[in-house]
């Protein structure tokens, strides 16, 4: 068609050039012969492009190419013609999808759809969008061109693994009860972030842990292979890993912990086993948190005990700290007590060879294994005693051994030679207690009960309880633990003969001195024996008896009132022991709650108290419905501030040995104080920071010891007045190797009572004599420093001595002086050999003067002898001495000897003796009635003398 509308407008063109009018009829014809043309075009792109009406296609995420199906491809009818049948391209609308069409041959159709960018399946896994396509109308430049059909396109983004399975938790909890298999105890769960499911899903768990009781299934259920035990193992730590279908394994392991928990078994909860208590903090509240597990038993009534250690003879008690004579002083118990078994000194010292029974700090107890006893001395045997007395003691004691148990005695008053009759004694026969007691016939001549039996569990329990045996004969009485027993069995028997053999008082076996070739001990006990004490009367009163046994340690129960009206409870004496019943679970468990644990002493020995609780449970319509299994807990008592005994005072005093016959007071200036030593160990150079502290607490002995050779009997001795105890609980014994001052008591009352105590010597023959000194608190758990004070005794040459060339007399000695004393330069030019003629002419004058004054004036004499010099010449301080003045000494001979002036006398007497203010008003009229008598010496000297 174009190559004929061309051959025409070249005629047309020769027909302008024959003529201008031919030319406008040609050019008419020629606009007709184009609108022909357009019109012949228009019919040859007659069809439009046709395409699928739907495709379905894929790509792979991070790749461009679409594999659709069916393929892309357009078609034309107008083909072959130029143009009109060929496929220009591919239009896909819709600005959301990230798709291009391109057309690979415009002749035959075919397309290819590519996506213009990296695609993501986890950001859209699917896209659907429209495309059509177009030919290329009825020319080069796209005149004209047709649109297919809208098609609709799917496609699907195919996925890659790229991500691993992640656990929702890092760990995960579990529980199962013991005993039981379970199927499934928890669940773990994993998730993938992959888009598909062959990559987003998990299809398998597993656990990496070695040798365990569980095992995981592919939906991440544990569940336990075998039944597990609480006591064996009560937690389980397993590791488990996750894979996804794609067999990509988790990048991190969770971690499974299975807590075993016991069979539910009823019993207390939520209480510590160990329990810390500091010294002086008061009560301290035991189980805070404590409630009771039922296991869904519905309870009815419940009664709760608690019970606090009570196996030490009274440990955490007084007696612990004191001992037994002491505490019955301290409770308002007659005095005259006897304690038979001390703790060993060096007066008290027969329990020494004794064994202590666990060796604790300040535990007075002695352990008789069979083998033990000791005798009594005489001096400290009560002789008083008629037919009312007491005995106490603490005793814990097993069966004995062996079919045919013998008697085990305990204190025994025998026969010290020739015969063997047990005139009283306390014994343990077959587990019953029998108290043996015999008069004698200037008592009575009928017969009489002598034997007096109990049998009681405690006895043979093997643990700790106080016994009182109280005599009103012919009523014997026992107490144990505060409770009363009357005999179950008494038997008579004639009284003893009376005789004058001496009698033996033995503890831990009997004395069998006669009827045998040896002398020997006898009926041994085997047990353990504590603050074995005998004293004449009977016990005073129930409240003696519960002060006895009352304790600054044990159980209490904060506000009481609170605990309301259906609680009853019930604290036992010696606050040891807590009984709490009530119907309603709550309020138990709240009562328990306030139970305490109490200690007022100032200085508690350290270490662990045991707790018991028992319980006893009814539910309704049943007898008992559940076991409640006891439980244990320890309070542990932390070590306390300590305190440190200091003793101080002169260290050496000189004497003439002619003052000591009325005693010589040894620790005049005494002081006794007592600090605390902060128990993380502070040294003496802590002083100034505060690590001491003065404190004000008891003393219960002190020990004056003699180093050296014993003071000699009848002419040496320790002597203290019975009126300086008068108001103080303190009593004394003594003998030739010291005095000891024992009772519980303040320190100021020790020292006011140590410092009466006087050294007498009626022949000196030592020069020396040396005394130690030691304070105990607690029975000995706190030592004071040894204190030790030498004495040294001059004797008359020593004196004389003394007096002529080294001091001048007292001050308060006024002597007369007739003439003027010669100057030290005087003295000085004398020579030697002059001066021992005028010494023993002197000494001849000195001799016949005495002689005369003898045969003249035997009154004075007498007298003169009578009343040594002052008390408070020998007590002087330090190395200064005393000064002993013959009153017919000429005054010449002093003036040669002395050379001093009256000046210097006054001032050497100073400095050597300085009296303390703080003396006794009755050691100053003793010093002002020795003033008195020795100026009347002096002043009758100087009359004979002229």
């Amino acid at each position: 068609m174009f190559i004929l509308c061309k051959c025409e407008r070249d005629q047309e063109e020769q027909k302008d050039q024959r003529s201008f009018t031919t030319m406008q009829r040609i050019l008419l014809l020629m606009l007709l012969a184009l609108g022909l043309s357009c019109v012949r075009a228009h019919r040859v792109n007659k069809h439009k492009p046709w395409i699928e009406s739907s495709y379905h296609g894929i790509i792979t995420e991070n790749t461009d190419a679409v594999l659709l199906d069916p393929p892309l491809v357009a078609l034309d009818k107008d083909a072959p013609v130029p143009y009109a049948g060929e496929i220009c391209g591919f239009h896909v609308q819709g600005l959301s999808a990230p798709f291009e069409a391109v057309v690979l041959n415009r002749t035959s159709g075919e397309g290819r759809l590519r996506a213009r960018g990296p695609i993501d399946c986890e950001r859209q896994r699917e896209f659907t969008f429209i495309i059509q396509a177009h030919d290329c109308g009825t020319g080069p430049k796209g005149h004209a061109k047709k649109r297919s059909h809208k098609a609709v396109v799917h496609v699907q983004v195919g996925d890659v693994n790229e991500f691993s399975p992640v656990f929702g938790q890092l760990e995960y909890h579990g529980s199962v009860t013991e005993g039981k298999v379970y199927d499934s105890i928890l669940q773990v769960q994993a998730s993938d972030q992959d888009c598909s499911p062959q990559y987003s899903q998990i299809c398998n768990y597993q656990i990496t842990s070695q040798d365990t009781a569980f095992a995981i299934d592919r939906n991440g259920n544990i569940r336990n292979t075998e039944s597990l035990s609480f006591d064996k193992k009560s937690h389980y730590k397993i590791r488990v890993t996750a894979f996804d279908c794609g067999q990509k394994r988790a990048t991190q392991d969770t971690v499974v912990h299975i807590h075993v928990k016991p069979i539910c078994k009823p019993g207390w909860q939520g209480w510590s086993k160990l329990v810390d208590y500091e010294p002086g903090m008061g009560g301290k509240l035991l189980f805070p948190k404590m409630h009771l597990e039922t296991c869904a038993g519905s309870v009815s009534w419940i009664r709760t005990t608690v019970e606090l250690e009570t196996s030490g003879a009274g440990r955490g008690c007084d007696r612990q700290s004191y001992s037994e004579r002491s505490l019955q002083k301290l409770c308002g118990a007659s005095s005259g007590s006897t304690d038979l078994l001390p703790a060993p000194s060096g007066v008290f010292n027969w329990t020494a060879t004794l064994v202590t029974d666990g060796g604790r700090d300040s535990d007075l107890t002695y352990r008789f294994d069979g083998r033990q006893a000791a005798k009594i001395p005489d001096w400290v045997v009560p002789q008083n005693l008629t037919h009312q007395f007491t005995i106490t003691t603490w005793m814990k004691h097993g069966p004995s051994p062996g079919q045919r148990a013998e008697k085990e005695t305990l204190l025994c008053n025998s026969d010290k030679t020739e015969m063997n009759r047990h005139h009283y004694s306390l014994y343990v026969h077959n587990c019953r207690l029998v108290f043996l007691l015999r008069t004698d016939y200037t008592q009575t001549d009928s017969f009489r009960p002598a034997e007096f039996h109990w049998k009681l569990e405690q006895i043979c329990d093997k643990e700790w309880h106080y016994y009182i045996i109280s005599v009103d004969f012919p009523v014997v009485t026992l107490y144990v633990d505060g409770v009363t027993f009357d005999p179950y069995l008494v038997t008579d028997d004639w009284p003893i003969h009376s005789s004058q053999i001496d009698v033996q008082l033995t503890v831990g076996a009997c004395w069998q001195g006669g009827e045998v070739s040896k002398a020997k001990f006898t009926q041994y006990f085997r047990g353990s024996l504590s603050g074995l004490t005998i004293r004449p009367g009977k016990i005073e009163s129930q409240k003696i008896i519960s002060c006895l046994q009352s304790c600054k340690e044990g159980l209490d129960i904060t506000s009481p009132e609170s605990l309301g009206q259906r609680i009853k409870f019930h604290l036992n004496p010696a606050q040891s022991l807590v009984v709490m019943e009530g119907e309603d679970l709550e309020q138990m468990n709240a009562a328990l709650r306030k139970v305490t644990y109490i200690n007022s002493r100032q200085f508690p020995t350290k270490g662990a108290r045991h707790l018991w609780i028992s319980t006893a449970v009814q539910c309704f319509g049943e007898d008992v419905c559940i076991s409640v299994p006891d439980i244990e807990a320890v309070v542990m008592v932390m070590q306390p501030s300590e305190p440190r005994i200091t003793i101080t005072g002169a260290e050496h005093l000189t004497v003439p040995a002619s003052d000591l016959a009325l005693g010589l007071s040894l620790f005049r200036d005494l002081h006794i104080i007592s600090t605390v030593i902060k128990s993380d160990g502070q040294t003496n150079s802590d002083h100034r920071s505060g690590a001491f502290k003065e404190i004000t607490h008891n003393l219960d002995y002190c020990d004056i010891m003699v180093l050296g050779e014993e003071l000699r009997a009848g002419l040496e001795s320790l002597e203290l007045h019975h009126s300086a105890l008068s108001g103080k609980h303190l009593e004394y014994a003594n003998s030739s190797t010291g005095m000891s001052i024992y009772g519980v008591d303040s320190i100021s009352h020790y020292t006011e009572v140590i410092r009466q105590v006087r050294y007498q010597s009626r022949q000196a023959v030592d020069s020396v004599r040396t005394f130690r000194l030691t304070c105990s608190e607690l029975n000995g758990r706190y030592i004071s420093d040894q204190y030790t004070l030498q004495v040294n005794i001059l004797h008359s040459e020593e004196a004389i001595e003394h007096v002529n060339h080294v001091m001048a007399p007292p001050k308060y000695m006024q002597i007369i002086h007739p003439t003027v004393i010669e100057s030290n330069s005087y003295s000085s030019v004398v020579p030697a050999v002059a001066t021992a003629v005028i010494v023993l002419c002197i000494a001849a004058l000195l001799v016949a003067l005495l002689s005369v004054y003898r045969l003249n004036q035997p009154e004075n004499q007498e007298h003169i002898h009578k009343h040594p010099l002052p008390e408070k010449q020998a007590d002087c301080d330090g190395s200064s001495l005393s000064i002993t003045v013959n009153p017919l000494e000429s005054f010449q001979e002093l003036q040669s000897a002395e050379e001093v002036t009256e000046e210097e006398e006054e001032e050497d007497e100073e400095d050597a003796c300085d009296i303390s203010s703080t003396d006794s008003d009755s050691d100053e009229e003793e010093t002002t009635t020795s003033f008195i008598q020795h100026q009347t010496r002096m002043q009758w000297g100087s009359s004979t003398l002229h």
